[in-house]
């Protein structure tokens, strides 16, 4: 019996998978606290990246209003926080319930439409959605609102640790990743993946395309309110900004990076998108202009990503 072969992306996979395991022990060797502070908003973005390249990458639905979802969970939290609510898991439910209906409703509308019409509609629900908080002065308005007091759930889940906060997001991606994992594995992603390919052959083998579409666009972005609601407890501070199209197009951004329609590319690609840009932002006055060139270069001549990169698939589709 020959034992299973260490790829260069498996590698890769499982030695991130350390690293962000053993980053608040990296902290506590190097004493620079900011790396924790990088590595929670790393592992929750990537929850948000995962859950878009879910239609993204899995279904070819190219939302760009996917960062009202972050913006939902996040209220979701600074709002019942607010008004000295603090319980974390009503906070939770709310933030997934609320984001659950608004993909349910504007689905509805956005799949009905395909190519730029779909792009242009998600964008259009999104923006709706930032312009309504920054028109409610109770919350902030477009100053935004300060989240004083974390989530709180359990003496033995203390958010206010920055630590144990860590932790909780880190565990959240994992659970996240295998979701995603058995849900395209499914029959029912097995679905979607088709419809990308051929919707028509789809429908012809009798299968609801827009059903199967409409579940999984909720799922998307119920799970990327959850990652909002993670991200208002992390930041401590939420405003309109965080659901602009300009975020969107920074997820976007993240999961092409890494891999769209591969499990682990958008973590990758969020991990590269995040240094990079804090590397280049100390670096140089213009470091959009050489972070913009990067990604151009890697749309360009990296297809599918830095995931097929890794596994070569890149390079074959290239020279085929």
């Amino acid at each position: 019996m020959s034992l299973p072969t260490l790829t260069l992306r498996g590698f890769v996979t499982a030695l991130m998978l350390v690293i962000l395991a053993l980053v608040p022990r990296l902290v506590d060797l190097t004493g620079n606290a900011f790396l924790i502070d990088l590595a929670t908003r790393c592992v929750i973005l990537a929850i948000a990246a995962v859950s878009l390249n879910l239609i993204l990458g899995y279904g070819r639905m190219i939302s760009f209003g996917h960062a009202a979802y972050l913006g939902i969970g996040a209220y979701a939290v600074g709002i019942p926080v607010y008004y000295e609510i603090y319980n974390g898991y009503l906070h939770i439910l709310v933030a997934m319930a609320v984001s659950a209906v608004f993909a349910l409703a504007t689905g509805l509308v956005c799949l009905r439409t395909r190519g730029v019409n779909f792009i242009m509609i998600t964008m259009a629900f999104a923006q709706m959605v930032f312009f309504t908080f920054v028109s409610i002065e109770e919350y902030g308005g477009d100053d935004g609102l300060v989240i004083e007091v974390r989530s709180e759930f359990s003496r033995f889940i203390n958010l206010e640790d920055a630590t144990v906060l860590y932790y909780v997001c880190f565990a959240s991606l994992l659970v996240v990743l295998y979701l995603v994992k058995r849900i395209v594995n499914s029959r029912f992603g097995m679905v979607i993946r088709g419809t990308r390919g051929n919707e028509l052959r789809m429908q012809s083998l009798g299968f609801d395309t827009f059903r199967y579409k409409l579940i999984c666009y909720v799922i998307s972005g119920t799970i990327c309110g959850f990652a909002g609601a993670l991200l208002g407890n992390f930041t401590n501070f939420i405003s309109p900004e965080m659901m602009d199209w300009t975020r969107s197009g920074e997820l976007i951004f993240m999961v092409v990076l890494g891999g769209a329609g591969s499990l682990f590319g958008p973590v990758l690609g969020v991990s590269v998108f995040l240094l990079l840009e804090e590397f280049l932002s100390g670096l140089w006055l213009y470091w959009q202009l050489v972070f913009g060139i990067f990604l151009i270069l890697v749309v360009l001549f990296a297809n599918g990503g830095i995931d097929s990169w890794l596994s070569g698939r890149s390079k074959r589709s290239h020279d085929s």
